[in-house]
Parts: C-alpha cells; structure tokens; sequence
C-alpha cells in the first residue's frame, strides 16, 4: 500500500523517541562519521607521539634500563630514590627556578613596552611590527649558535667592539663566569622571543575597544590610571598566555645552555633538562632519566593547574 504524502511529512518529523528504536536519522550518522573522520587524524597523532611514548617512560622510571642494555626488570622505586642522590640535583632546580623568574619577567615587561610601542596604527608602525617578530623566525639551535659566536672573547665582534671604544682593556669572556653566562644567555632569549610575545599582546591590546579610552580621557583619567584599570585588565586573557608559555619554555630550557655553557663555567648553568640529558647519554642511565623525567611532567601539570586556577580566581573577583 503506498505511503501518503501526509503520512511520510508526519513521519520524517518525529522526535528521536518516537522513531523506532535502533535506527538513528541518516543525518545523524553522516554528521558522527564526519566528526570521526576529522578527529581521527589527531588522535592516532596523540597516540602514537605522545601517549604510547609517555607509557614507555612509565615503565623507564620503573625499571632497570641502561641505555645500551635494555630493560632488565622492575627496581622501583630506586631510581626515584637515585635522583637526589645526584650532587647537580638541587643545583639545577635552584639555577632552573631562577633562570625561569628572570627570563619571565624582564621578557613579558620588554614584550609589553614593545606591543604598546606599536599598538597604534601610525607610519612605520608594521616596519618595527616587523623587525620586532624576525628573529622568532629563527630556530632557537640557530640562534644559539649566532651568539656564542657573538660572544667569543677570540673571534667575536662584541668584544672587540667594546675594546675599540675603549670600555674594556682585555677581551670580554661573556661566559667565563656563572653570573655573566646567565645573563648573557638571558639577552639571548629575550632577543628571540620578545617579538613573539609582543605579537600575542598587540591582538590583545587591539581588541579592546576604543570606546572604553575615549570613555575614560574624558573623565580626566590619565594615562598611568588607563594603562593600570583599563588595559592591564583588558590585557589579562593575552597576558595569562603568555605567562604560561613562558615559564613552560624556561622551565624546560635546555638548546641554549647546551650550545652557549654546556653546562659551565663548573656545572653553575645546568639545567634540570639538561640533567636528564645527563643521566641518559653521559651516564647511560634511562631508568634514572626518565624517573626524573616523569616528575618535571608533574610538576608541569602541577604548575599550569595552579596557574589556570589563580587566573580563575582573578577572572570571578
């Protein structure tokens, strides 16, 4: 008997409940297997370079595995044990927590100085927008590279300049000491980033409406009283990002203290990073490497919580 037109019309417009069980809309399981199709790529991506790699540090940390031995069975929790054991342990922390504060804050002040610099749509402002962001184009390897022969106290520029300005007598040894390697490294990482984290506050700081300085110019405020409860406010979800990324990639440095100090002048600039390269290749220890491993992992994931809280927090106040 055929179905009326009436009847189809009445059909094709029943609730999920009233269709029959079992038998999902077409549309809805064209739209399921689009979804999968797009989330499948990412997710055999996650799993192959990352979870899988982070299982087989796992059972690393637990197990007695030289590097050129294999694993040779459980002896947990000896190699968490180990880690303290090592007398570059507590040194790296302290040196890594303070390399991280410092880079921190002079390179999101310096970031901030350079977004309001240019935030303004003036001549030449894309020309410095421009300048500011190149050296992010170049590989931190790279620049590493480009300083420490900058640096050379033999063949490096920087310090024959100085002596023909007549500021020093002798060469300069911008890495001969634990202080001046520090710094000199800090310059490096400011000099590389700074456009980059100048670009992330410049959407920022465009996004802010106009409206709301004009508002506030004409109610006398000046600039000092916008600057700290208009835009440092406004700027908080850039300003939040930032921050993040920079204590991650300070808390994990490790390419520019290998190629600029490794690690010297006498093991005053290791890393914990550089530690863990340490433990694996020099002493030939995964076991111990990766137990250290998994605990910067913790307290990254600690770090981030804490931080994605506090801002919370500041968001609702």
């Amino acid at each position: 008997m055929p179905v009326k037109v009436a009847d189809r019309a009445t059909a094709e417009h029943l609730t999920p409940p009233q269709r029959q069980a079992g038998t999902p809309p077409p549309r809805w399981r064209s739209r399921k297997a689009k979804g999968l199709a797009y989330a499948a790529p990412t997710a055999v991506f996650v799993t192959v370079f990352f979870l899988l790699p982070l299982l087989l540090v796992g059972q690393m940390s637990l197990s007695d595995w030289p590097l050129l031995g294999g694993d040779r069975g459980v002896n947990a929790p000896e190699n968490y044990t180990d880690i303290t054991d090592s007398t570059l342990f507590w040194p790296a922390i302290r040196f890594t927590l303070l390399y991280t504060v410092i880079v921190t804050v002079v390179l999101l002040a310096l970031a901030l100085l350079l977004a309001l610099l240019v935030q303004e749509s003036r001549p030449g402002a894309g020309f410095f927008r421009t300048v500011y962001f190149l050296p992010g184009a170049l590989g931190l390897a790279s620049a590493s590279l480009l300083f420490w022969g900058l640096y050379s106290p033999t063949t490096g520029p920087l310090s024959r300049i100085l002596e023909r300005l007549g500021l020093v007598d002798d060469p300069v040894s911008f890495l001969g000491s634990p202080a001046s390697a520090l710094w000199s490294t800090v310059f490096l990482i400011v000099w590389k980033f700074a456009g980059f984290y100048m670009l992330i506050l410049l959407v920022g700081l465009q996004r802010i409406p106009h409206e709301v300085y004009e508002a506030a110019r004409m109610d006398g405020a000046s600039r000092a009283q916008i600057f700290r409860s208009i835009t440092l406010p406004l700027l908080r979800p850039s300003l939040a990002l930032c921050l993040l990324l920079c204590v991650t990639g300070s808390l994990l440095a490790f390419d520019q203290f290998f190629i600029l100090t490794k690690g010297g002048p006498d093991n005053s600039t290791v890393t914990v990073v550089q530690l863990i390269y340490r433990e694996a290749f020099q002493r030939l220890n995964l076991g111990t490497a990766a137990a250290l491993s998994i605990l910067v992992l913790a307290a990254l994931l600690l770090l981030n919580a804490l931080q994605f809280r506090g801002l919370r927090r500041a968001d609702e106040s």
